[in-house]
């Protein structure tokens, strides 16, 4: 099918997603690079089913310049004075003072089913950089039906094969913001049972991109850290910088406390951090973003606004105050904790229950419109055709998005849990 049709490039997108099995993930160009990177570790990807996708998704230029105008507003909103003290005058103790680093990458999760793309949540630890760029780097085809190269299609505002040398000047840049001229020099890459994790194969890239730019770096548990004198220690050597990947953002559970300790104490540099966490990824974030008067604080004007809040589902507090008024509209609202994470604890409305629907009420939750999913058809391993649903995850760092990703998954919320579902590189149709 080729991309010169006379027809709307946002209708092209979803006929491709519907119909395309011609460009794919190369699993054996995949398997083949992550060998070269990781040696015998190569197959802790393939122990993970689900994690990646052999698909691709395809999504239309018009819709790849809204998220990016959104992101751009929201940074620019979100980095403002007023969006600042309303964050720390509401932000656990911990997170209220502004930290020298700026948090690293960001995610921005967009839903395509809808006239305008629906930015549903925003993350300070989004997984899955590096392995979306090693599925992009193996995205072939059995046509050229798409004219320009497969690389320049994945790729975003950064060209693939900069993408690297860009996350470890991100590493440096918050290392610097944080301590100047001194020599960075030891990476502690910090996750509850690392091991275990399903995104662990991306720990392993990270540690080996930043073992090639001279740095040693450990993966690690938070308990094995200690703290010596003014020093935090992995396996007795001194850490500098923390790359936390822990989803207890406000460090709050006891097996952290050498972490919170190094980071209220500033003996190592911990990004993303609890500031960082608070200032951008805290659910209460979307339902502020939709007031007109805090946004023209920001310095947004009349179409800026406009674009913002049609850009993100209308986002409300839960207040029990509202339990009778909330549970009668419920089939239109998603259910979001405000410091949840991946869908954890979230709960789509039309199948929500009144045991579920009273911890919502005993709980900090945000109540926000459903937005629709675009859809990618699939071929499954029995040569059965099956519809996912798309989320697309664009990481970005200061405004500019580096790379975006589709997950595909089946259910209420994205998973990788799904049978030819997982991370899925991102198309961006000529237009």
């Amino acid at each position: 099918m080729s991309v010169h049709a006379p027809e709307r490039p946002i209708a092209l997108a979803s006929r491709l997603n519907e119909a395309c099995q011609c460009i794919w993930v190369d699993r054996e160009r995949l398997h083949r690079r992550l060998r070269d990177d990781l040696g015998d570790e190569a197959g802790v990807l393939e122990s993970r089913e689900g994690l990646v996708s052999g698909n691709v998704v395809f999504v239309a230029a018009h819709d790849v310049a809204a998220m990016d105008r959104t992101i751009r507003l929201i940074t620019r909103a979100l980095e403002s004075d007023a969006f600042q003290h309303k964050v720390e005058a509401l932000a656990p103790v911990i997170a209220r003072a502004r930290s020298r680093a700026a948090g690293g990458v960001l995610g921005f999760d967009f839903h395509l089913g809808g006239p305008v793309p629906q930015l549903i949540e925003i993350n300070t630890n989004p997984g899955g950089l590096l392995v979306s760029l090693e599925l992009a780097r193996a995205v072939t085809a059995s046509c050229d039906c798409l004219g320009p190269p497969l690389p320049t299609l994945a790729a975003a505002s950064v060209e693939l094969d900069e993408l690297c040398s860009r996350v470890v000047a991100g590493f440096r840049e918050e290392w610097r913001r944080a301590r100047g001229d001194a020599p960075l020099r030891t990476v502690a890459i910090v996750d509850d049972d690392p091991t275990r994790q399903y995104l662990y194969p991306e720990f392993l890239l990270y540690r080996n991109l930043l073992e090639r730019a001279g740095l040693r770096v450990l993966i690690a548990d938070p308990t094995e850290l200690t703290l010596k004198g003014d020093a935090l220690l992995c396996h007795g050597e001194p850490i500098d910088l923390v790359y936390n990947r822990l989803t207890d953002f406000y460090l709050a559970e006891d097996r952290h406390a050498a972490l919170r300790h190094a980071y209220t104490s500033d003996l190592a540099v911990v990004t993303p951090h609890p500031a960082a966490h608070a200032r951008w990824a805290d659910k209460r974030l979307l339902a502020w973003l939709r007031d007109e008067s805090l946004l023209g604080a920001a310095g947004l004007d009349d179409g800026q606004r406009l674009a913002v809040l049609e850009a993100i589902p209308p986002t409300e507090l839960v207040d029990a105050r509202n339990a009778a008024e909330l549970w009668a509209r419920r089939k239109t609202l998603f259910f979001k904790p405000v410091d949840g994470f991946a869908g954890k604890a979230a709960y789509r409305g039309d199948k929500l229950t009144r045991t579920a629907f009273e911890h919502i009420l005993a709980h900090r939750y945000v109540a926000q419109a459903i937005a629709p999913t675009s859809l990618r058809r699939i071929c499954t391993v029995d040569g059965d055709e099956a519809d996912l649903r798309v989320d697309v995850r664009n990481f970005a760092m200061h405004g500019a998005t580096w790379l975006r990703s589709a997950r595909l998954y089946r259910g209420q919320t994205t998973n990788f849990r799904t049978a030819g579902g997982g991370f899925a590189p991102v198309l961006t149709l000529p237009g």
